[in-house]
């Protein structure tokens, strides 16, 4: 028992962090240290102990006493447990961060006694101000979230807070906190959110952090742009989780964004008259540039209300027959139905009042910068000479030439050739593409010389082709009918060449109206196998499909992807060209792939494998093989298929990858 009984001690006094005993009656003294506090600070017991006087006290930081004489003063109220962080200075002056548990209990006589437990927190209070020392120098938002498909917020420390510029929840309002912590997406403007949740699969299933700038909405509806990186990683729990370090480039952004502005007024100032901010997100418009306008100069840099002071100057200046165009235009812009995807932007064409009192006919078009920004530009049509002069050449090119175009052309251009630079004057609807130029692209180039090569670099023709084009005045190409989506053979003749600076024009007209193909006689085996588990590849029979072009393989791997579902232009192009929105330009491109594609199916004779209706393509499932429908069909059979990797060609089919590790944890 005695054995026992010392074996209590040495634990006690060796063994428990800085243990020691308070007696916390009147006076409060030390009754008992251990040997593990003496040297935790360096003081020997007779210097700690004492009946008549608290020498403990004295040890305490005196920045951290009153801390501590409130602690003693509630540990004396009643028997309970109470834990309190304070600092001791060591007999060597040096500072120690501990945290005191002490449990009290009153003895058989009524005395109340605490026993008491240190830990030192030294270690992990000066990582704590080291952390606190980064923040307040280096401010940078953290917030963690879950790894569901739905992303719940689990922390957001004070910083980001207040980069999203989160409102003081009071009572009987929206505590908008909590309502974004439900659902991270809420931060991201609709128009990112599929960004932000590929760039999220890519980091689940690739397990490599991201970094780069992405758009943040601020609770008071302003945009945020930050710059931060994304990891997954695995909480204290075990449990997978996504952590992001934020920092704002807000105003970096917001300067960089002005100057761009800046230099693109100035650009704009060479061909309009008068250029006007229209913001929507204020309801305001600004006259940005009048080109020293008496009835507007006066009113540049003043932001104004948006609905009157359009309203009143569409009054007072634009001709009467013509009030209720221009007023349903701007009303239609107001109410965001002016601007359609795909399509140029919006133009009107008005007579109104000039500033010296003038009737005068005026062009106007909307730019948009933004969502909420859009720049309406106009300029005086009388006034530019060279819209004159072109108008009065494309009018006399279709009096010349219009019964001969209609009766057998299938289209009909002209150019300024000289030496080796071409400049292009005319061209009708259906021959922008031949030249692989949109038609809101060329009308910039009709006002600039350009290589030869390079204006036929962005056509299928070979530039010995176009040359010997001008040269001999004959040649034959390949074009493409969109208006019937087929290619026909075209035999273009071009005017000759004359010792003056006309113009020559070129006239196409079709030679043969069957699609071609380069009718290569298709392997007898027509079997068709798609692998998507790794690389994606495609077979006819036993031989894999020679892809000439990266973009057409692309998009028969996302019909592949969509398992049957038809996908339209617009779609595909958000796919095949993530950075680039959809445009005229996009558009023309994309056909040009759809063609590619069509054209190399038709070689290997399994064109039936994906059909096109109104645009809108996708794969015919049950003329294909493929490890991917395999996989998903459930059968046993197929079930070790999936090994890991989709589509390794394509980020975009990180979004099924996602699905399909998913699948495998159930």
């Amino acid at each position: 028992m005695k054995n026992t009984l010392n074996n209590m001690e040495n634990i006690l006094s060796q063994n428990i962090s800085g243990f020691h005993v308070y007696v916390l009656t009147d006076p409060i003294h030390l009754s008992y240290v251990s040997e593990n506090l003496c040297e935790m600070v360096g003081f020997t017991e007779n210097e700690l102990l004492s009946e008549s006087e608290d020498l403990y006290t004295a040890l305490v930081h005196p920045a951290d006493r009153k801390t501590y004489s409130e602690f003693i003063y509630n540990l004396k109220q009643k028997e309970q447990t109470l834990t309190c962080e304070y600092r001791l200075v060591k007999k060597d002056g040096t500072a120690l961060y501990v945290s005191d548990t002490v449990t009290t209990k009153k003895l058989d006589k009524g005395t109340l006694v605490g026993y008491s437990v240190l830990t030192d927190v030294t270690d992990i209070k000066k990582e704590n101000n080291n952390l606190q020392f980064l923040n307040e120098t280096i401010p940078c938002g953290f917030i963690k979230y879950t790894c569901e498909k739905q992303p719940k917020v689990t922390y957001i420390n004070k910083q980001m807070m207040d980069f999203l510029r989160f409102p003081k929840a009071r009572e009987g309002e929206l505590d908008y906190l909590e309502l974004y912590k439900d659902n991270i997406f809420l931060m991201i403007p609709m128009e990112e959110r599929r960004r932000f949740a590929l760039y999220l699969n890519r980091v689940y299933t690739a397990g490599a952090p991201i970094a780069g700038e992405m758009t943040l909405l601020r609770c008071d509806g302003t945009r945020a742009y930050m710059f931060g990186w994304v990891t997954k990683c695995v909480n204290e729990q075990g449990v997978e989780e996504f952590q992001s370090v934020c920092m704002d480039i807000t105003e970096r952004h917001q300067a960089k964004k002005a100057n761009e502005t800046k230099r693109y007024i100035k650009a704009l100032t060479e061909i309009y008259d008068k250029i006007f901010e229209y913001d929507l997100s204020n309801n305001t418009v600004n006259c940005l540039y009048s080109n020293n306008s008496p009835m507007f100069k006066w009113l540049e840099n003043i932001p104004m209300q948006m609905e009157d002071a359009t309203d009143k100057w569409i009054t007072g200046t634009v001709v009467q027959e013509e009030l209720e165009k221009v007023k349903s235009f701007f009303n239609d812009f107001r109410q965001k139905k002016l601007y359609k995807l795909g399509e140029k932007p919006p133009q009107i064409t008005y007579r109104a009042k000039s500033s010296s009192g003038e009737i005068k006919t005026y062009s106007g078009i909307f730019l948009k910068m933004d969502d909420s920004v859009s720049f309406y530009c106009c300029r005086c049509i009388a006034d530019s000479e060279e819209a004159d002069t072109l108008r009065n050449e494309n009018i006399s090119l279709k009096e010349n030439m219009q019964e001969l175009v209609m009766q057998f052309t299938e289209g009909v251009a002209a150019f300024e050739v000289s030496d080796n630079y071409v400049t292009p004057l005319y061209a009708s609807d259906n021959v922008f593409e031949f030249f692989g130029i949109a038609k809101d692209e060329w009308l910039p180039l009709m006002k600039q010389s350009t290589l030869i090569k390079d204006f036929v670099a962005r056509s299928e023709v070979a530039y010995e082709d176009f040359a010997e084009l001008l040269r001999t005045g004959e040649a034959e190409f390949t074009y493409y009918d969109f208006n019937v989506e087929c290619e026909r053979r075209i035999r273009a003749i071009c005017s000759p060449k004359l010792p003056t600076a006309s113009p020559r024009y070129v006239l196409l007209f079709n030679i043969d109206d069957t699609i071609l193909s380069e009718n290569k006689e298709p392997p007898p085996d027509k079997a068709v196998s798609i692998r998507t588990f790794g690389y994606f590849d495609v077979f006819v029979g036993e031989k894999p499909i020679a892809f000439r072009n990266k973009k057409s393989k692309e998009l028969f791997a996302l019909l592949v992807d969509r398992r049957g579902g038809y996908i339209t232009s617009e779609e595909a192009i958000s796919f095949l060209w993530e950075d680039e929105p959809v445009s005229s330009v996009t558009l023309a491109r994309y056909r040009k792939v759809a063609l590619r594609l069509k054209n190399i199916l038709e070689e290997y004779g399994i064109s039936d494998v994906v059909e096109s209706v109104d645009g809108k393509r996708r794969i015919v499932m049950e003329k294909v093989q493929c490890d991917l429908y395999d996989y998903l069909s459930g059968k046993e059979e197929y079930s070790q298929l999936f090994k890991g990797s989709y589509l390794t060609n394509y980020s975009w089919g990180e979004t099924t990858l996602a699905e399909l590790a998913g699948n495998m944890l159930f």
